[in-house]
């Protein structure tokens, strides 16, 4: 079929329709259903979304990552961060890290001689993607303190995992050219990158609120919600900053300085995300290749099993030691496990950066076998992490049963 974006889009909206409905029967979370549609449509199977079509649609999945991260943004109110403050921090450094040294540490005992690989395994484990279990959050109508304690864990966390991330690409680029890894030019390189992307936001958001400082209207809000988030992705992009952190920041300024305006902003994103998020997680689906089992193996299946542990285990102790909530405590963990998205986002970006020249045939063969296990383990947690984030929900009765 010569490539029309509309007709895509058609099929990819229809897709899921039915799948909204086939998942509204088996009582299943929307996202588990949408993400085996797409691997069913995608590479693996019918290849309807092909790799060149799945690349000329991904502005589409760009704009859905914004309009999650819009969501995350505005439901971190300080208040009620800073009611639940020492032990959220506490449970992203402990989710993260021990995601981060128990996948390491797993792999390099069983294989040992791959360290360099490993370690950038273990930074990208300890990124949990935002999407899928917002997604679930906004299905059921979730509310409570659990809920709350989701959103502003998965916000931040991206940030950790970041600097993990660029700390470790730091350390196993310098391994690989025979150089000394300037630890002092990674932190600089680090905070001005989270820097730049928190500025971004507050500009965009201190713009916002003075172009609607006396308006009310519906469309006037949509339209420049429309415009600050493809200005902040835009940007974001060209600079190479995390649009993430950029577009969770205009939420997080938003609703802080002006509660009204972020209310009747996030009933407005209510109305377009369902389409964009549908997409989202199709489109995800469709990259995702099931023939590469045969390649992984249990290389694969040890770094999903570690990365589960240190998330579930991580997050359990951090909350704890934090004093959270009982109920935090005992399900926070359970939600943590997605990981399409941001972690793919790593994974193409070591794939892009670690192909050079430069970095020899080690540095190919790495970046390939990362991937590859990124892609297997990714469907894994888009199927049962959406259903483990649905349990926790409905067992601390924040989630809300659907006719």
């Amino acid at each position: 079929m010569e490539y029309n974006p509309f007709i895509y889009l058609s099929i990819i909206f229809f897709a899921a329709f039915v799948t909204k409905i086939v998942a509204r029967k088996l009582k299943i979370p929307e996202v588990t259903g949408y993400v085996l549609v797409g691997v069913i449509m995608g590479v693996s199977l019918l290849q309807i979304l092909s790799p060149k079509i799945l690349d000329r649609l991904s502005a589409v999945s760009t704009v859905a990552l914004g309009i999650i991260a819009f969501i995350i943004g505005i439901e971190l109110r300080f208040d009620v961060i800073k009611r639940l403050g020492k032990s959220i921090l506490l449970i992203v450094l402990f989710e993260c890290f021990a995601a981060f040294l128990l996948v390491y540490f797993v792999l390099s005992y069983f294989f040992p001689g791959n360290q360099y690989m490993f370690l950038l395994l273990g930074s990208v484990a300890s990124a949990t993607a935002p999407a899928a279990t917002v997604a679930v959050i906004k299905q059921y109508k979730s509310k409570g303190e659990l809920t709350s304690t989701i959103m502003a864990v998965v916000g931040i966390d991206d940030a950790i995992a970041l600097v993990i991330y660029v700390f470790a690409s730091g350390i196993v680029k310098a391994g690989l050219t025979g150089t000394d890894a300037h630890f002092t030019l990674i932190i600089g390189k680090t905070l001005l990158s989270i820097s730049a992307s928190v500025l971004l936001g507050f500009v965009i958001a201190w713009l916002f609120r003075r172009f609607l400082a006396h308006i009310r209207d519906t469309e006037w809000i949509m339209l420049l919600i429309a415009s600050g988030l493809m200005a902040i992705l835009g940007i974001s992009e060209l600079l190479g900053i995390s649009e993430l952190l950029a577009v969770m920041a205009f939420g997080a300024i938003l609703v802080n300085s002006s509660p009204t305006l972020a209310k009747r902003s996030s009933s407005v994103v209510e109305n377009f995300s369902p389409l964009f998020l549908a997409a989202f997680f199709l489109l995800g689906g469709a990259h995702l290749d099931v023939r590469v089992l045969g390649q992984i193996g249990v290389m694969g299946l040890l770094y999903f099993a570690a990365r589960s542990t240190g998330k579930i285990g991580g997050a359990a102790l951090g909350a704890t030691i934090g004093r959270a909530p009982r109920q935090i405590r005992k399900f926070i963990g359970f939600t943590l496990l997605p990981q399409v998205g941001v972690a793919l986002a790593l994974a193409l970006s070591i794939n892009k950066e670690f192909t050079k020249p430069i970095y020899g045939h080690q540095g190919a063969e790495m970046a390939h076998q990362i991937i590859n296990i990124l892609l297997f383990t990714t469907i894994i947690t888009e199927i049962i992490g959406p259903l483990l984030t649905r349990f926790a929900l409905k067992k601390t009765g924040e989630a809300q049963e659907q006719g």
